[in-house]
């Protein structure tokens, strides 16, 4: 059984987790198309840009909130016809300096918390749902504000693949009847 160590919490870059753990959690984001940011540098070139793109940032966690509300929230968010220009994640504690990173240079000022889910667009925070919120909300209602949010901001039309991919693994994953769901 995988076990955490007292030296991986006490860590500043020692994961706190074994893969074991993390692996699933973070194959619930990748395989709907997030891309992996893994150190400070994965963390800059997503979100420090000026080309007005919107970024969707996902500060995945092992913890029962970010499995029972703030994954599957942003994954039916994904259903939207409208939707961010790209899906990040970046893991708490397990790439410890590119989440101390993301946290001290992208959310100045903002109590850290994990998960949360943030918009970006040109380095600055444009949206952001933050631990106690997912706590405080339904799978549903995480997804319907993240939609409000994307046809606020966003421009990039969502494609019937993308959509294809994300019905099918809603179904599998959450065993879901996607055509019920209305976000």
């Amino acid at each position: 059984m995988p076990q955490i160590s007292f030296k991986s919490l006490m860590s500043t870059s020692t994961p706190t987790y074994s893969e074991e753990i993390a692996k699933p959690f973070r194959q619930e984001l990748t395989a709907v198309g997030f891309t992996e940011l893994l150190t400070p540098a994965d963390v800059d070139h997503a979100l420090n840009r000026q080309d007005d793109k919107i970024v969707l940032l996902v500060l995945n966690s092992v913890c029962g909130c970010a499995a029972g509300r703030a994954r599957p929230g942003v994954i039916l968010s994904m259903l939207n016809n409208i939707i961010p220009d790209e899906f990040t994640t970046l893991f708490a504690g397990m790439e410890k300096e590119a989440v101390n990173h993301f946290r001290e240079k992208y959310l100045p000022g903002i109590t850290p918390s994990s998960p949360n889910i943030a918009l970006f667009k040109n380095g600055k925070v444009e949206h952001i749902i933050q631990r106690y919120q997912v706590e405080g909300k339904s799978a549903g209602e995480i997804a319907a504000e993240l939609v409000d949010v994307y046809n606020k901001i966003c421009t990039k039309k969502n494609s019937p693949e993308l959509m294809n991919t994300i019905k099918n693994y809603a179904a599998e994953k959450f065993q879901m009847n996607i055509q019920s769901v209305n976000i």
